[in-house]
Parts: C-alpha cells; structure tokens; sequence
C-alpha cells in the first residue's frame, strides 16, 4: 500500500497547491532578479501572490479561490513571455507552476468543500 492511497484527495491538491505556489513565487522573484528591474515591479510580481498567504495559512476557501482568480493574471503574463521567448527556462516553468496552481487550488476549494459539507 503506497503512501497515497490513504490520503484524502484534498489534502493531495492542497500539497501540490502549496508546491505550485511557492515555485511560482520563486520563479516570479528570479525572473525580477534576472531582468534586473525596479523594486516597484519586484512588487507588482511578488505581492499579489503573498496577500493570499494568511488566507491560505488558516485554510479559507476564499482565499483559494481568489488565488484561482488572481492565478489568471500570471497565466496571461507567462503567455505572453512564452510567445515572445519561446526557449525561456524561468517562463517554462512558471506557467508549468501557474496552471497547476490553478488546477490544485480549484480542486482543493472543490474537494474540502464537499468534506465540510459532509461533517
């Protein structure tokens, strides 16, 4: 029996949820860091991922589904740098994070949902 056959599903979306933001964070901040740009940008890519941090800490579904949302922003962005650097490591694997991150955090809010609606 594996490790991951008696964990809930919504504790494994939550994990990977956890893992896709903090890569995206990292990856946000190395792209600020190689581009070289003004503190006001290190801002703009940095903090709308960080005011979901307390919200995410308690575990508030809202929270994750304002980082759904808010998700979208960096999707459009990472598209857009994909189409204009096609062979960028740091754009590569940001939307690699982002679309997880979307994906895990909606199936979270799904799937915690149903199990306080069942307690």
């Amino acid at each position: 029996m594996s490790y991951f056959s008696w964990v809930r599903p919504s504790d494994r979306a939550h994990l990977l949820t956890w893992a896709s933001w903090l890569l995206l964070l990292v990856v946000q901040v190395a792209d600020a860091w190689q581009s070289q740009v003004p503190w006001i940008i290190w801002l703009g890519k940095v903090v709308p991922l960080v005011l979901f941090l307390p919200g995410m800490l308690k575990n508030k579904l809202r929270s994750y589904i304002w980082l759904c949302f808010v998700s979208l922003m960096y999707f459009l962005v990472l598209v857009e740098r994909l189409f204009a650097t096609p062979d960028s490591l740091l754009a590569i694997t940001g939307m690699i994070a982002v679309v997880i991150l979307f994906i895990m955090a909606m199936l979270f809010v799904r799937w915690r949902a149903r199990e306080l609606k069942a307690e």
